[in-house]
């Protein structure tokens, strides 16, 4: 018995499935605008929200959070400030604990240049603001959804279920 119309029937079915397989899921650039402020004595920390907002039409309102630690002294504020986070196919794979490491000084006005990363996925964080601050810190960032704004194009927003209303409760009941 031949192997040949076996192997053409393999490599048939291998051409239709293989690039199924293979497609690597699409992903979109996604940035952030925020505002942060917060103050370091040996312990830093600092707090904010913002927004973010995806190349696919996703944006989420955010909270932000940044705890650590390190021979680090002042207070500052960031206004307007900005990040770019590296491609990933969902706005939910930004959330979450980022590790954050810096060395920052300045009195009066203060420039931040600094990066986060979390696993894959890396936010690139620069702004401006007001304050005086000197020292080498580490810690986290972390990154906490407020409310999804707008959803992927085919798929409806996310929402939280609200209580029924007094006619709804009645004509639940009444059935």
């Amino acid at each position: 018995m031949s192997r040949l119309p076996i192997l053409i029937t393999l490599a048939a079915a291998l051409t239709f499935v293989t690039p199924a397989l293979a497609a690597p899921a699409a992903v979109t650039d996604c940035e952030m605008r925020f505002d942060m402020k917060g103050w370091s004595a040996f312990y830093r920390t600092a707090s904010g929200e913002g927004t973010i907002t995806c190349a696919n039409g996703q944006s989420a309102r955010v909270r932000l959070e940044a705890r650590g630690g390190g021979v680090t002294f002042g207070r500052r504020q960031l206004r307007g400030a900005t990040g770019k986070f590296t491609p990933v196919a969902d706005i939910r794979e930004l959330y979450g604990t980022y590790v954050q490491g810096e060395a920052h000084a300045g009195a009066g006005k203060t420039t931040t240049a600094t990066v986060v990363t979390k696993g894959e996925v890396s936010l690139a964080i620069a702004g401006t603001g007001t304050g005086i601050d000197i020292g080498v810190a580490f810690g986290r960032f972390e990154i906490i959804e407020v409310q999804t704004l707008d959803a992927a194009p085919g798929k409806a927003p996310e929402s939280k279920p609200d209580a029924e209303t007094p006619q709804e409760e009645e004509k639940a009941g009444g059935e």
